[in-house]
């Protein structure tokens, strides 16, 4: 029995035909293995670690030194010589938590590169209507492309997230980009203000050094005022669950119309009655595709903006999770205590005008 490497390459030496039955002659080979690796990492990177997968005849031996209790770790023997030769020829640092992993499989000399994503954190701005939050397939041809959709395969032509990615993903040359947003405007909702805060998850990225003011730049140039992004930052896979679980407070303006004229005393008491809990039943336009449900919500403002006998703009500064549109309008019911009490109300035009930090 040789190894720990090859006995000092003792018994080879002696004998150059004998292959260590232990290594199968793989440290005879690590130079050639680290180079072939290196040619692969050919994209920007600091860091990096090598974890060795076990499988086939290298993992039955690994079993058989545990069965017969042999004190031998050829796997972070393996691990640390390829890392050494790596860090020699790359120029970059062995981290526990790398930029790019490196998954060697000693059975068929076969590896695998996981390049670890950028995370941009930043706020938007929707300065349109009828722009979704993420890609939303047409629900038809699922995305493949039908007379429904006009052959696009998406419900809506734009979303903030398609508008957002594209110059990201050619910024950084990555694979593809993910929005994760703190909540999600309706669809036909503007989003003004300072914005909505988000994480830009950009996936295989083969550049990492980057500029965030020139990112912003080709960004908005691309939207042509479309969506504009803001604030952005370096940040991290825990900021995607802060900023998705954040509870953060919004503030709505709204431009309600009513079947009657409505005066201005009446409106400013049902609005202060509105103030506090709101019970609210998951609304009947997105039953297809949210579990019906019983949700507490409380609502901190309620004024009025503007008024005009039949139309009116009002203010709500609201919980995250409220949905306004049903506030107003009731939904059948399924929103205690809303707008529509003693006037049949629905809202016409929906902004979202502040997302305040929690």
């Amino acid at each position: 029995m040789l190894c720990k490497r090859c006995s000092k390459r003792t018994a080879l030496e002696i004998n150059k035909k004998t292959t260590c039955p232990l290594c199968g002659g793989i440290f005879e080979k690590i130079d050639e293995i680290a180079l072939m690796i290196a040619k692969k990492l050919n994209f920007e990177f600091e860091s990096f670690q090598v974890g060795i997968k076990s499988e086939g005849s290298f993992r039955a031996l690994q079993e058989f030194f545990e069965l017969n209790k042999i004190d031998y770790d050829l796997k972070t023997e393996i691990k640390n010589e390829l890392q050494s030769r790596l860090k020699k020829i790359t120029g970059k640092r062995i981290s526990l938590n790398p930029d790019a992993l490196v998954v060697f499989n000693p059975e068929d000399f076969s590896f695998e590169i996981t390049i670890k994503p950028i995370y941009i954190y930043g706020r938007y701005i929707k300065r349109i209507r009828n722009i979704s939050q993420t890609r939303w397939l047409c629900g038809k041809c699922k995305g493949a492309g039908c007379e429904i959709c006009n052959y696009t395969g998406k419900r809506y032509l734009y979303s903030v997230e398609e508008l957002i990615s594209t110059p990201a993903i050619e910024f950084f040359q990555a694979k593809n980009a993910i929005l994760h947003g703190s909540g999600r405007e309706d669809v036909d909702a503007r989003m003004l203000g300072s914005g909505r805060p988000f994480v830009l998850e950009i996936i295989e990225p083969k550049k990492r050094k980057a500029d965030l003011s020139e990112l912003t730049k080709k960004i908005n140039e691309f939207c042509k005022g479309k969506v504009a992004v803001k604030q952005l930052s370096h940040s991290t896979a825990e900021e995607i669950e802060n900023v998705k679980e954040g509870r953060f407070r919004k503030v709505y303006r709204a431009k309600v119309v009513f079947d009657r004229e409505v005066s201005r005393e009446e409106l400013e008491k049902v609005l202060k009655d509105l103030v506090g809990e709101i019970k609210q039943k998951t609304p009947e336009r997105v039953l297809h595709r949210r579990a019906d449900k019983l949700r507490v919500r409380r609502l901190y403002k309620a004024e009025i903006v503007a008024h005009f006998g039949k139309i009116a703009v009002l203010k709500f500064e609201a919980e995250a999770g409220l949905y306004i549109k049903e506030l107003v309008s009731g939904d059948s019911g399924r929103t205690e205590p809303n707008l529509s009490k003693n006037f049949k109300a629905f809202v016409e035009k929906l902004d979202v005008i502040e997302v305040l930090e929690s």
